[in-house]
């Protein structure tokens, strides 16, 4: 059919709500009925509509009507008749609008409820009389710890900051540009009493990501704990890697967060135990 004989057949008849909807998968299909009924599916189908929704990509007062009698954002009008226009499938570009007005519910009804939540915390936290609770995110933090993770924790908890050594180049080229060898090398895993010692530098990570862990730059006061850690075969090995090299002094720490976790979600209950002190971060992201 040629393009003359088209206009003068009339403009191709649009596609009914069960046509758009099967267009979509599952509940997108539910989401575009009720969309196209709640949006006055018979409006779409007039020809005085159709003429409206191109004016409306050039016009904002048309474009506003148009939303209003289809209970439907101004934007959501524009998108469809820019994509109608630019020769997108009537039912592909309705169900895109479906998906935006469908996300946009989504947000609003997310809003409020957070805004409902921190109305809810607030009344909380002015209510004197409200026993105290564990943080929140001890549930969720629990969930990302895996065992040995714990094991590191309660041997954080109860013996208190561990050693730990780099093993960087030395020498005389070392006092100007020292390179690192081998980081953060520990006896962590084997203390804690760990299943998989090869894993303790990504546990390490984990718990730090998690706000419970953090890595200083400071020794600790006694030089003891740092003898048996820097005869282990792996910084022995890494100290023998190049011709000169050093050890450079470590420690790692439980943050005040981490050991409140622990007290209150690891250590058994009751447990008035006078831990090892912890210092407070002053050079975590160091």
């Amino acid at each position: 059919m040629s393009e003359r004989d088209e206009r003068r057949d009339g403009p191709r008849p649009l596609p009914s709500p069960g046509e758009v909807a099967a267009a979509l998968p599952g509940l997108a299909r539910i989401a575009a009925s009720t969309w196209l009924n709640a949006a006055q599916w018979s409006l779409l189908t007039s020809a005085r509509t159709g003429k409206r929704l191109i004016t409306a990509t050039r016009d904002p007062a048309v474009a506003s009507a148009l939303a209003a009698e289809l209970g439907i954002t101004v934007g959501t009008v524009t998108d469809l008749a820019r994509a109608v226009a630019n020769g997108v499938p009537l039912p592909t570009a309705l169900a895109a609008a479906v998906e935006v007005e469908a996300a946009a519910a989504r947000d609003d009804d997310h809003a409020g409820s957070l805004r409902e939540r921190g109305a809810d915390l607030m009344a909380r936290s002015r209510d004197v009389w409200q026993p105290d609770e564990e943080h929140p995110a001890y549930a969720r933090i629990l969930g990302d710890l895996a065992p040995d993770e714990a094991r590191v924790l309660m041997l954080l908890l109860r013996s208190g900051p561990q050693p730990s050594v780099d093993v960087r180049t030395g020498g005389p080229v070392g006092r100007v540009t020292s390179q690192l060898i081998a980081p953060g090398l520990t006896m962590i895993g084997a203390r804690a009493g760990c299943r998989y010692v090869e894993r303790v530098p990504a546990h390490l990570d984990n718990l730090h990501r998690l706000g419970l862990v953090w890595f200083s730059r400071e020794q600790l006061t006694d030089p003891r704990e740092y003898q048996v850690l820097e005869a282990q075969p792996d910084v022995l090995a890494a100290l023998h890697a190049q011709r000169f090299t050093k050890v450079v002094r470590r420690s790692i720490h439980l943050t005040p967060f981490g050991d409140d976790f622990c007290r209150a979600v690891l250590a058994p209950a009751g447990d008035a135990t006078d831990y090892p002190h912890h210092d407070p971060p002053v050079d975590a992201s160091d």
